[in-house]
């Protein structure tokens, strides 16, 4: 019998085309003979490895470089064409979705706002299909081209054998919604163009980690405020984030009440909802007729909520230190539409508090600073899931999970549970 640790030829061809790509991908273009030390790779694995990445049209050629007394060396790239991926926020006020190629260039995009119906799940897969529909059309892409489909949503998402990514959306109204089969359902997607469903904070993360202002760090924090407050959290154990709920951090026991029902959490003074609603108590005067976002710019600007925002400082500073006890990150960031409008003014305050809060040790270790990809990093991040997938099966779209029957046992289970 063959060990389960026992990797075959095509595992390792696999896992050589991965790394090559990736180096490529992050620190391109590079000549075949940079690869070698770049990748740990022999001379002549970076030759078959390239060799297959150029007859698959994934890398092409970038010029060439002049060598120490010998030829010029050709640099070699991943081709921007050789894919493109989908990405989509499903944000607290509109749903935006963006095409990119392999080189993340923006090809077209598309937004559609939430109205009163707010989160109602047709709606939204609604706004999903029309808006992939938008932006294939936009850009002439056939969608057999794409290499997934990166979705990035509110809540906890559980990934199931028979039903693909179930959301649990408890400040949002959503319970159990198995998004992935609904846009199976109603999207006119091939088959073969898979969905990744993830957390909005932790694609969030995922993007800072690559391009933005986590990137390089064993282990960061970044949080993500919007109407709501989610994070994502990546270590050594963890090194492609996990969302974790830290808006919903007690800060105040017996205080004010979330939209999850709970008493006192992070995001009950912190989220941009609450944040408003405490502003209008106290006589704040958002101006008429506007959304969340303009609402929130008016109140950062007004003289009389000084001391509104610097108690909303402490409180976020309080929810960090939490998450700095409890991880001892090397960065925290901050993120999000909401994030990225509070944090200049509150910046400094938050970093007082959050160090007042922790352990001294973890919070001498930690900075605390604005994430750098502004208000698309979810969107970004999305489309980085089928990116990393493809990168996982070394260039290749993953092939379809075939179709197998139940196995018998599984099936006499299944009479036999209660009704």
């Amino acid at each position: 019998m063959v060990g389960r640790n026992r990797r075959t030829v095509r595992d390792l061809r696999r896992a050589n085309r991965s790394v090559v790509l990736q180096r490529l991908y992050f620190d391109g273009p590079l000549s075949r003979f940079e690869l070698g030390p770049a990748t740990g790779l022999s001379s002549g694995s970076v030759s078959n490895v390239v060799a297959d990445l150029l007859a698959d049209g994934v890398l092409e050629e970038a010029g060439n470089v002049d060598s120490d007394g010998g030829r010029p060396r050709t640099l070699l790239r991943v081709a921007p064409g050789s894919g493109h991926m989908i990405g989509v926020d499903v944000g607290e006020t509109r749903v935006r979705v963006e095409l990119f190629d392999l080189a993340l260039t923006e090809l077209a995009r598309a937004e559609r706002p939430l109205g009163p119906e707010g989160y109602e799940v047709d709606v939204v897969v609604g706004h999903i299909r029309d808006a992939v529909t938008e932006v294939l059309t936009a850009a002439d892409l056939a969608p057999e081209r794409l290499l997934g489909v990166g979705i990035g949503v509110p809540g906890i998402v559980e990934h199931t054998p028979d039903r693909g990514a179930v959301v649990h959306g408890q400040t949002i109204g959503w319970d159990a919604v198995a998004l992935e089969s609904l846009l199976r359902e109603r999207c006119e997607l091939p088959a073969t163009v898979p969905y990744f469903i993830d957390n909005g904070a932790r694609t969030l993360g995922q993007a800072e980690m690559w391009f933005g202002a986590a990137r390089g760090a064993r282990s960061a924090i970044v949080v993500l405020f919007g109407s709501g407050v989610g994070a994502c959290v990546v270590t050594p154990e963890a090194e492609d984030g996990r969302a974790v709920e830290g808006g919903h951090l007690t800060v105040r026991v017996g205080g004010r009440r979330c939209r999850c029902g709970a008493l006192g959490c992070l995001e009950a003074y912190a989220g941009a909802e609450a944040l408003l609603g405490r502003w209008r108590e106290t006589g704040g005067r958002p101006p008429e007729g506007a959304g969340q976002e303009s609402a929130l710019t008016a109140l950062v600007a007004d003289p009389d909520a000084r001391d509104l925002l610097e108690e909303t400082a402490e409180y976020i500073g309080a929810g960090l230190s939490d998450l700095i006890n409890l991880f001892q990150p090397e960065r925290i960031l901050i993120g999000g539409w909401a994030g990225l409008r509070l944090g200049p003014a509150l910046l400094p305050d938050i970093r007082r508090h959050a160090a007042a809060y922790a352990l001294r040790h973890p919070a001498e270790r930690v900075t605390i600073d604005l994430g750098g990809l502004g208000p698309d990093a979810v969107t970004v991040g999305a489309a980085l899931l089928p990116l990393a997938d493809f990168f996982t099966h070394g260039g290749r779209r993953a092939a379809p999970a075939p179709e197998s029957p139940r196995p018998a046992w599984q099936a006499a289970l299944q009479e036999r549970a209660p009704r």
